[in-house]
Protein backbone atom coordinates (compact mmCIF):
# COMPACT_ATOMS: atom_id res chain seq x y z
CA UNK A 1 0.00 0.00 0.00
CA UNK A 2 2.69 2.39 0.70
CA UNK A 3 4.61 1.64 -2.20
CA UNK A 4 1.06 2.34 -4.63
CA UNK A 5 1.11 5.90 -2.51
CA UNK A 6 4.50 6.54 -3.56
CA UNK A 7 3.75 5.83 -6.81
CA UNK A 8 0.86 8.36 -7.09
CA UNK A 9 2.12 11.25 -5.49
CA UNK A 10 4.66 12.24 -8.39
CA UNK A 11 1.84 11.85 -10.55
CA UNK A 12 -0.61 13.94 -8.57
CA UNK A 13 2.42 17.20 -8.20
CA UNK A 14 2.80 16.81 -11.93
CA UNK A 15 -0.40 17.38 -12.83
CA UNK A 16 -1.01 20.45 -10.62
CA UNK A 17 1.99 22.34 -11.60
CA UNK A 18 1.11 22.97 -14.93
CA UNK A 19 -2.27 24.32 -14.08
CA UNK A 20 -0.74 26.99 -11.51
CA UNK A 21 1.73 27.56 -14.29
CA UNK A 22 -0.89 28.77 -16.42
CA UNK A 23 -2.98 31.12 -14.19
CA UNK A 24 0.33 32.78 -12.95
CA UNK A 25 1.39 33.40 -16.76
CA UNK A 26 -2.33 34.79 -16.94
CA UNK A 27 -2.17 37.48 -14.54
CA UNK A 28 0.06 39.98 -15.43
CA UNK A 29 -0.23 43.94 -14.03
CA UNK A 30 1.50 45.54 -17.12
CA UNK A 31 -0.39 44.37 -19.63
CA UNK A 32 -3.13 47.24 -17.88
CA UNK A 33 -3.56 50.07 -20.56
CA UNK A 34 -3.32 53.58 -18.36
CA UNK A 35 -6.37 54.93 -20.79
CA UNK A 36 -8.35 51.99 -19.74
CA UNK A 37 -7.45 52.29 -15.75
CA UNK A 38 -8.12 56.58 -15.90
CA UNK A 39 -11.20 55.47 -17.60
CA UNK A 40 -12.44 52.75 -14.59
CA UNK A 41 -10.77 54.92 -12.12
CA UNK A 42 -12.71 57.75 -12.98
CA UNK A 43 -15.93 55.94 -12.71
CA UNK A 44 -15.43 54.74 -9.53
CA UNK A 45 -14.58 58.14 -8.48
CA UNK A 46 -17.56 59.30 -9.61
CA UNK A 47 -19.67 56.83 -8.36
CA UNK A 48 -17.86 57.02 -4.84
CA UNK A 49 -18.33 60.74 -5.14
CA UNK A 50 -22.00 60.43 -5.60
CA UNK A 51 -22.65 57.39 -3.19
CA UNK A 52 -20.92 59.65 -0.49
CA UNK A 53 -22.85 63.07 -1.45
CA UNK A 54 -26.12 61.39 -1.18
CA UNK A 55 -25.93 60.42 2.55
CA UNK A 56 -25.11 64.15 3.15
CA UNK A 57 -26.15 66.46 0.35
CA UNK A 58 -26.33 69.48 2.46
CA UNK A 59 -22.56 69.63 2.71
CA UNK A 60 -21.53 69.62 -0.66
CA UNK A 61 -24.37 72.26 -2.08
CA UNK A 62 -23.73 74.78 0.86
CA UNK A 63 -20.34 76.10 -0.56
CA UNK A 64 -21.24 75.44 -3.99
CA UNK A 65 -24.41 77.83 -3.64
CA UNK A 66 -22.42 80.36 -1.06
CA UNK A 67 -19.58 80.85 -3.83
CA UNK A 68 -21.83 81.09 -6.81
CA UNK A 69 -23.89 83.71 -4.62
CA UNK A 70 -21.07 85.30 -3.87
CA UNK A 71 -20.27 85.74 -7.44
CA UNK A 72 -23.55 86.34 -8.79
CA UNK A 73 -23.82 89.32 -6.34
CA UNK A 74 -20.42 90.99 -6.96
CA UNK A 75 -21.49 90.77 -11.25
CA UNK A 76 -24.98 92.14 -10.42
CA UNK A 77 -23.11 95.04 -8.70
CA UNK A 78 -20.63 95.43 -11.51
CA UNK A 79 -23.21 95.33 -13.66
CA UNK A 80 -24.99 98.55 -11.85
CA UNK A 81 -21.82 99.93 -11.44
CA UNK A 82 -21.30 99.82 -15.54
CA UNK A 83 -25.07 101.13 -15.60
CA UNK A 84 -24.45 104.20 -13.55
CA UNK A 85 -21.68 104.73 -16.10
CA UNK A 86 -23.23 104.64 -19.06
CA UNK A 87 -26.92 106.48 -17.58
CA UNK A 88 -28.23 108.64 -20.27
CA UNK A 89 -26.85 106.68 -22.89
CA UNK A 90 -29.31 105.28 -26.05
CA UNK A 91 -28.57 102.70 -28.20
CA UNK A 92 -30.91 99.92 -29.62
CA UNK A 93 -32.89 98.33 -27.07
CA UNK A 94 -36.35 96.61 -27.50
CA UNK A 95 -39.11 97.01 -25.16
CA UNK A 96 -41.61 94.61 -26.61
CA UNK A 97 -40.56 91.17 -25.30
CA UNK A 98 -39.80 90.13 -21.94
CA UNK A 99 -38.99 90.95 -19.30
CA UNK A 100 -40.51 94.22 -20.20
CA UNK A 101 -44.02 92.59 -21.74
CA UNK A 102 -45.16 89.45 -21.48
CA UNK A 103 -43.75 86.47 -24.22
CA UNK A 104 -44.28 83.36 -25.06
CA UNK A 105 -43.36 79.48 -25.79
CA UNK A 106 -40.72 80.94 -28.53
CA UNK A 107 -39.29 83.50 -25.84
CA UNK A 108 -38.88 81.15 -23.79
CA UNK A 109 -37.41 78.87 -25.68
CA UNK A 110 -34.67 81.20 -26.86
CA UNK A 111 -34.43 82.78 -22.94
CA UNK A 112 -33.53 79.20 -22.12
CA UNK A 113 -31.40 78.28 -24.87
CA UNK A 114 -29.18 80.99 -24.31
CA UNK A 115 -28.68 80.48 -20.85
CA UNK A 116 -28.26 76.49 -21.48
CA UNK A 117 -24.92 77.38 -23.90
CA UNK A 118 -23.59 79.83 -20.97
CA UNK A 119 -24.37 76.85 -18.47
CA UNK A 120 -22.55 74.41 -21.19
CA UNK A 121 -19.35 76.09 -20.83
CA UNK A 122 -19.23 76.88 -17.56
CA UNK A 123 -19.60 72.67 -17.12
CA UNK A 124 -17.08 72.06 -19.71
CA UNK A 125 -14.41 73.95 -17.43
CA UNK A 126 -15.21 71.40 -14.58
CA UNK A 127 -14.71 68.55 -17.33
CA UNK A 128 -11.83 69.81 -17.92
CA UNK A 129 -10.49 70.19 -14.55
CA UNK A 130 -11.33 66.20 -14.22
CA UNK A 131 -9.24 65.72 -17.23
CA UNK A 132 -6.37 67.43 -16.26
CA UNK A 133 -6.58 66.78 -12.38
CA UNK A 134 -7.09 63.32 -12.51
CA UNK A 135 -7.13 61.34 -15.64
CA UNK A 136 -4.15 62.64 -17.71
CA UNK A 137 -1.40 61.79 -14.44
CA UNK A 138 -2.82 58.27 -14.60
CA UNK A 139 -1.91 57.99 -18.44
CA UNK A 140 1.41 60.08 -18.08
CA UNK A 141 3.62 57.20 -17.63
CA UNK A 142 2.12 55.52 -20.76
CA UNK A 143 3.70 58.42 -23.44
CA UNK A 144 7.30 59.84 -23.37
CA UNK A 145 8.71 63.53 -24.85
CA UNK A 146 6.46 66.08 -25.32
CA UNK A 147 3.13 64.19 -24.73
CA UNK A 148 4.57 62.95 -21.44
CA UNK A 149 4.88 66.51 -20.18
CA UNK A 150 1.86 67.40 -21.13
CA UNK A 151 0.01 65.04 -19.09
CA UNK A 152 2.19 65.75 -15.79
CA UNK A 153 1.63 69.49 -16.93
CA UNK A 154 -2.60 69.64 -17.04
CA UNK A 155 -3.29 70.96 -14.03
CA UNK A 156 -1.47 74.57 -14.83
CA UNK A 157 -3.35 74.57 -18.06
CA UNK A 158 -6.68 73.63 -16.93
CA UNK A 159 -6.28 76.24 -14.35
CA UNK A 160 -5.78 78.52 -17.22
CA UNK A 161 -8.83 77.06 -19.11
CA UNK A 162 -11.54 77.61 -16.45
CA UNK A 163 -9.87 81.37 -15.94
CA UNK A 164 -10.20 82.47 -19.52
CA UNK A 165 -13.73 81.42 -18.80
CA UNK A 166 -14.21 83.24 -15.95
CA UNK A 167 -12.97 85.91 -17.29
CA UNK A 168 -14.68 85.76 -20.57
CA UNK A 169 -17.87 85.13 -19.07
CA UNK A 170 -17.60 88.27 -16.26
CA UNK A 171 -16.48 90.41 -18.23
CA UNK A 172 -19.18 89.65 -21.09
CA UNK A 173 -22.08 89.89 -19.14
CA UNK A 174 -20.58 92.66 -17.21
CA UNK A 175 -20.58 94.92 -20.03
CA UNK A 176 -23.55 93.57 -22.22
CA UNK A 177 -26.39 94.13 -19.29
CA UNK A 178 -24.74 96.90 -17.89
CA UNK A 179 -25.28 98.25 -20.86
CA UNK A 180 -28.69 97.23 -21.86
CA UNK A 181 -29.72 98.33 -18.19
CA UNK A 182 -28.41 101.86 -19.15
CA UNK A 183 -30.15 101.86 -22.51
CA UNK A 184 -33.52 100.72 -21.33
CA UNK A 185 -33.61 102.91 -18.14
CA UNK A 186 -32.40 105.92 -20.75
CA UNK A 187 -34.88 105.13 -23.46
CA UNK A 188 -38.24 104.40 -20.85
CA UNK A 189 -36.82 107.30 -18.57
CA UNK A 190 -36.81 104.59 -15.24
CA UNK A 191 -34.44 104.66 -12.26
CA UNK A 192 -31.87 102.22 -13.35
CA UNK A 193 -31.84 101.06 -10.10
CA UNK A 194 -35.44 100.46 -9.62
CA UNK A 195 -35.36 98.84 -12.80
CA UNK A 196 -32.66 96.42 -11.44
CA UNK A 197 -34.69 95.84 -8.36
CA UNK A 198 -37.42 94.67 -10.70
CA UNK A 199 -35.49 92.36 -12.43
CA UNK A 200 -33.71 90.74 -9.54
CA UNK A 201 -36.32 87.89 -8.90
CA UNK A 202 -35.02 86.30 -11.64
CA UNK A 203 -31.41 87.37 -12.81
CA UNK A 204 -30.00 86.69 -8.89
CA UNK A 205 -31.45 82.84 -9.04
CA UNK A 206 -30.74 82.67 -12.94
CA UNK A 207 -26.97 83.40 -12.20
CA UNK A 208 -26.43 81.56 -9.17
CA UNK A 209 -27.86 78.57 -11.56
CA UNK A 210 -25.21 79.51 -13.70
CA UNK A 211 -22.18 79.60 -11.74
CA UNK A 212 -22.68 76.50 -10.03
CA UNK A 213 -20.51 74.69 -11.91
CA UNK A 214 -17.63 77.38 -11.46
CA UNK A 215 -18.06 77.45 -7.91
CA UNK A 216 -17.81 73.63 -7.58
CA UNK A 217 -14.74 73.88 -9.60
CA UNK A 218 -13.06 76.28 -7.59
CA UNK A 219 -13.80 74.72 -4.35
CA UNK A 220 -12.17 70.83 -5.58
CA UNK A 221 -9.36 72.91 -6.99
CA UNK A 222 -8.89 74.11 -3.14
CA UNK A 223 -9.33 71.16 -1.19
CA UNK A 224 -7.17 68.83 -4.32
CA UNK A 225 -9.94 66.65 -5.04
CA UNK A 226 -10.11 66.87 -9.00
CA UNK A 227 -11.27 63.08 -9.52
CA UNK A 228 -14.28 64.78 -8.44
CA UNK A 229 -15.11 66.98 -10.73
CA UNK A 230 -16.87 64.88 -13.22
CA UNK A 231 -19.51 63.97 -10.38
CA UNK A 232 -19.87 68.10 -9.35
CA UNK A 233 -20.07 68.58 -13.02
CA UNK A 234 -23.10 65.97 -12.95
CA UNK A 235 -24.97 67.75 -9.83
CA UNK A 236 -24.70 71.24 -10.64
CA UNK A 237 -25.71 70.77 -14.04
CA UNK A 238 -28.62 68.69 -12.87
CA UNK A 239 -29.65 71.49 -10.46
CA UNK A 240 -28.84 74.26 -12.41
CA UNK A 241 -31.22 73.12 -15.55
CA UNK A 242 -34.37 73.31 -13.67
CA UNK A 243 -33.59 77.10 -12.00
CA UNK A 244 -32.93 78.22 -15.04
CA UNK A 245 -36.27 76.79 -16.55
CA UNK A 246 -38.39 78.62 -13.56
CA UNK A 247 -35.89 81.34 -14.23
CA UNK A 248 -37.17 81.74 -18.05
CA UNK A 249 -41.13 81.34 -16.97
CA UNK A 250 -40.81 84.15 -14.41
CA UNK A 251 -38.99 86.26 -16.88
CA UNK A 252 -41.83 85.71 -19.21
CA UNK A 253 -44.58 85.87 -17.70
CA UNK A 254 -44.05 87.25 -14.08
CA UNK A 255 -41.49 90.12 -14.76
CA UNK A 256 -43.36 92.28 -16.57
CA UNK A 257 -46.15 92.46 -13.84
CA UNK A 258 -43.32 92.66 -11.46
CA UNK A 259 -42.06 95.72 -13.66
CA UNK A 260 -45.28 97.62 -13.96
CA UNK A 261 -46.06 97.18 -10.22
CA UNK A 262 -42.74 99.11 -9.19
CA UNK A 263 -43.40 101.88 -12.05
CA UNK A 264 -46.98 102.08 -12.11
CA UNK A 265 -47.03 101.28 -15.73
CA UNK A 266 -45.53 99.42 -18.46
CA UNK A 267 -42.34 100.35 -20.21
CA UNK A 268 -42.42 101.88 -23.05
CA UNK A 269 -39.73 104.01 -25.35
CA UNK A 270 -40.43 107.53 -25.26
Amino acid sequence: MTARLQRHKPHSVDQAAPDLNRRRAVVDPYDVDASAYALVHGVRSTRGALASWRARPSIVLRPWFAGSLAVASLLLLTIWVVAAVKAGTHGPVSLARPPFVVGGPADLARIVGHNMLVLALHAMACVAGFIAGSSLPLQAEQHTGFVRVLHQRGKPIAIGFVMCAITFSLSWQTYALGTALAHVSASAHVSTTLLLVGLLPHALPELVALFLPLSAWMVASRRKEWDRLLAATFVTVGVAVPMLLLTGLWEVFVAPHVLTAIFGHGLKTH
